[in-house]
């Protein structure tokens, strides 16, 4: 048994319709039943399930009952490298792939968590810092050449 859940406001539990539900293991075929829009019952086994679900905003956490392996593939174009725009929470092992895509492994956890962004998130962190640096420059600038007048 299994529920796609995703964590409310206060870290309660969810449920959330999934589409694109595969299961897979030492079955052929691996099947499995809905109870309800979020929960999927199966004979007890070691199995691995595939999903799709909708993602708000830039971010993806999940908590669960037992520990689990869990695997996301970002698409090409998303990153979790730079730690001012993303982060993966402690125990994530993140690999760049050749297809430009990224896999973010945990071994065992509980929870995960998982923020990422786009290139274009990059470049407003970059213009933004940039903005400040320059406007720093500028506001610092007449200071400096008052001081340094005084003091010859």
């Amino acid at each position: 048994m299994f529920e796609f859940t995703q964590a409310g406001m206060l870290g309660e539990r969810i449920p959330f319709k999934a589409e694109n539900v595969t299961l897979s293991g030492n079955c052929s075929p691996c099947t499995y039943q809905w109870s309800g829009n979020s929960l999927i019952k199966f004979e007890e086994g070691n199995y691995t399930i595939r999903y799709q679900g909708e993602l708000r905003e830039n971010h993806l956490s999940a908590s669960y009952p037992e520990p689990y392996g869990v695997r996301v593939t970002l698409p090409q174009g998303l990153e979790v490298t730079n730690p001012l725009l993303g982060m993966v929470s402690p125990g994530a092992v993140v690999t760049s792939r050749e297809d430009g895509s990224t896999l973010v492994e945990w071994n065992a956890t509980r929870t995960f968590e998982l923020r990422f962004y786009d290139p274009g998130r990059e470049d407003l962190l970059l213009f933004f810092g940039n903005f400040w640096i320059i406007l720093a420059i500028v506001l610092l600038l007449p200071f400096l050449l008052t001081w340094r007048r005084k003091g010859g």
